[in-house]
């Protein structure tokens, strides 16, 4: 009886630490979004910081995703911008097309994100039911090779809209143009194949980031703390062990990888209409890759250290632009310095001691109650 009142306490000590985890993590990402508001209200901002603000928000949302993948599910995705380049071009498509019927902006915005994670979402589940019974480096590279077939499958991509509805050609011998869509006076050329899209209403703000962040971090935290999320980073820690205990290994990696899918696709739809044009190129194997600097750099399973991660390596660059030749020859150094604090254990044991106390006041509060 002892024995399970002991479980019970420190049961409900890691719950109640977890919600401190969780909330202040919530309240960060408020306190910043409007402090940088008011800021930004306040013109105390340089033009160049403003236009960041929200490659900023997807990144980090891109950030997040792939940590469910790579730092909770524990597989590695080398073909994460292949899912924000599906949701950037079918958001594009989503928010162009219902131009004339939808005035409201933020509405069709709206309407774009949830088209961009859908169909990023469908492409999760093309990749994922073949991929996933991979392991490792294989793995990697199939995910790779993905990035990299979408990236060549928009490049023939022709799409138009009006009166009649979407207009939509594959140009896989570059033999047609977009005069073949047949668009009337009133339709609209949207994507023009090697040009990607061109003309398109810039939509996005900075409020819309913020929302997609919070709703970003509710989705995967709450995932990585519900059963769903402790079946798959046991599936993590040892698959065999896990499929034992009756664990069905294919039912929760499909569902880290779909989800984190969805949100690299709503990502990539906000970073899509914030520019009027744009180019399946911007999606590359770099771009898979700064998304795992990101990922590497903040923690693995460290959704904080992402969020901060992909704002600093944002920001970093254009920061540094001032330097010319030198600038990304310092970005490389930062990089490597900051692995280096951050793999370092007394380092670490210095930074955790500001919320020591906040944890042990949290330990306590449950010891109070039960006495």
């Amino acid at each position: 009886m002892g024995k399970m009142i002991k479980l019970g306490k420190k049961r409900s000590v890691n719950l109640t630490k977890t919600r401190v985890v969780d909330f202040s993590t919530y309240l960060g990402v408020v306190l910043a979004f409007l402090i940088v508001d008011a800021m930004l209200s306040g013109g105390m901002l340089s033009r160049s910081f403003s236009g960041q603000l929200i490659p900023i928000c997807c990144y980090i949302v891109m950030a997040g995703s792939l940590n469910l993948t790579v730092g909770i599910l524990g597989e590695l995705s080398l073909g994460h911008a292949g899912f924000m380049s599906v949701g950037a071009f079918s958001g594009i498509v989503a928010a162009m097309s219902l131009q004339g019927s939808i005035p409201s902006e933020p509405a069709r915005l709206a309407i774009a994100l949830v088209v961009g994670a859908a169909c990023a979402a469908v492409a999760g589940v093309i990749v994922g039911v073949p991929v996933l019974r991979l392991r490792g480096d294989y793995l990697a590279i199939v995910t790779l090779a993905f990035g990299e077939i979408i990236k060549e499958l928009i490049n023939c991509l022709i799409i138009g809209h009006d009166e009649n509805g979407l207009h939509v050609i594959f140009n896989f011998n570059s033999s047609k143009t977009v005069s073949d869509l047949g668009l009337t006076e009133n339709g609209i050329e949207i994507i023009k194949g090697a040009q990607g899209a061109t003309g398109t209403q810039m939509i996005s703000t900075f409020t819309a980031g913020f929302i997609l962040v919070m709703i970003t971090l509710v989705v995967v935290l709450n995932l990585v703390r519900s059963r769903s999320g402790r079946a798959i980073m046991a599936i993590r820690d040892n698959r065999i062990a896990a499929e034992s205990v009756g664990i069905n290994a294919t039912k929760y990696k499909m569902m880290a990888f779909v989800t984190s899918a969805a949100l690299a696709g709503a990502a990539g739809a906000l970073y899509g209409l914030n520019f009027s044009n744009l180019t399946s190129a911007k999606f590359n194997f770099n771009t898979s890759i700064l998304v795992l600097v990101f990922v590497v750099l903040g923690g693995l399973g460290n959704i904080w250290g992402s969020i901060i991660a992909a704002t600093v390596l944002t920001i970093l660059p254009e920061a540094l632009r001032g330097f010319d030749d030198y600038r990304m020859l310092i970005y490389a150094i930062v990089l490597i310095l900051v692995m280096l604090a951050t793999n370092n254990s007394r380092l670490k044991a210095l930074l955790a001691r500001p919320f020591a106390s906040l944890r042990a006041r949290a330990a306590a509060r449950p010891g109070k109650e039960a006495q």
